[in-house]
């Protein structure tokens, strides 16, 4: 399945989970989301993804908003300034999420599935590096629609499954690169609603980008699997999907992504204590290719030569000089 993306107008999204703080990892993605769009002269929207109930953590959406502001990163429409395609936030757009699983089961293209919690729960939220697990073997594809009210009758929890195609799709990825995947295959059928009655991450994502326009999504490439369990689903409901840009991580000098083991990188650190935004978005831009230094620089500053072309194919590899750099500022003042 083909993207005609690229005739439609440009619209963007920045998705901060807020599942926790911000950190620096989030924020050079958030940089490039926002200057490929930018650069481009395209439309940016804000959604706050929050569907991953048991892991959000009170008063994070609005420090995610402060620190992306902080970044020095604007949006055309979002929870806090509104537009067109409000609510901004997913945990108040639940009737859309059920109108699309209705459809779903109006063509059996989804059965419920009763398997264990482990295998539910690493299926169902948005997954990242070392969790896809094991492709799902399909235990329960033989089950249809019409079995659900029994299993609700006999107590038994369920999820939603959608039924994946043989299709081998072809992913032209403006940053990793032309992928292919056949998702039947190789990841098996995925979790499209949970069994708390909530929508899961591949689900609900492709239909807010749908509902929003969204033609571009950056974001790591951890979730790269995830594209093309969404093309799947674009392929369902008939509708184009966006471009896709799947990014290098930001990891830790062990190799694994950006974790607390690395040392305080969140952005309301160092928003908190006075570091000029500047130096980070300095030594970001330094890390993506599009300065050759680290010189303290605005977003703006970079739009007029930015290009993804320049992008390193390796994983930014933040070491703890870099965190001492930064918060030098801090001992300094």
């Amino acid at each position: 399945m083909l993207s005609d993306a690229h005739e439609r107008p440009l619209i963007g999204r920045l998705a901060p989970s807020p599942t926790g703080a911000q950190h620096i990892g989030n924020a050079r993605t958030y940089l490039l989301a926002w200057l490929s769009v930018r650069s481009r002269t395209g439309r940016l929207i804000l959604r706050m993804e929050d569907i991953d109930s048991p892991r959000i953590k009170p008063a994070t959406a609005q420090q995610a908003i402060d620190d992306l502001r902080w970044l020095g990163l604007d949006w055309d429409e979002g929870p806090d300034v509104g537009g067109p395609n409000e609510p901004y936030v997913q945990t108040e757009r639940v009737e859309h999420f059920l109108a699309a699983l209705a459809q779903l089961k109006s063509a059996e293209q989804v059965y419920p599935c009763t398997c264990t919690r482990t295998d539910v729960a690493a299926a169902a939220s948005a997954p990242h590096v070392g969790q896809e697990g094991p492709r799902y073997p399909g235990t329960c594809s033989l089950r249809r629609v019409a079995d659900a009210p029994e299993l609700t009758r006999k107590g038994q929890p369920f999820v939603w499954r959608f039924r994946t195609s043989a299709v081998r799709h072809e992913l032209h990825d403006i940053a990793a690169g032309t992928r292919t995947c056949n998702v039947h295959e190789e990841l098996g059928d995925f979790v499209v609603f949970k069994s708390d009655g909530s929508p899961a991450y591949q689900l609900a994502v492709v239909v807010d980008d749908l509902a929003m326009g969204v033609t571009e999504v950056l974001r790591g490439d951890d979730l790269l699997p995830s594209a093309f369990r969404q093309l799947e689903l674009y392929r369902f409901f008939n509708s184009p999907s966006p471009t896709f840009a799947h990014v290098p991580l930001v990891v830790g000098e062990d190799g694994r992504r950006l974790a607390k083991r690395h040392g305080d990188t969140r952005l309301s650190l160092l928003r908190e204590k006075n570091v000029p935004a500047e130096r980070l978005v300095g030594l970001l831009a330094w890390s993506t290719g599009l300065r050759p230094t680290k010189d303290p620089m605005t977003p703006r500053e970079l739009l007029a030569d930015f290009s993804l072309d320049k992008l390193p194919k390796q994983p930014f590899v933040f070491t703890a000089e870099m965190l001492r750099e930064l918060q030098s500022y801090i001992t300094a003042k």
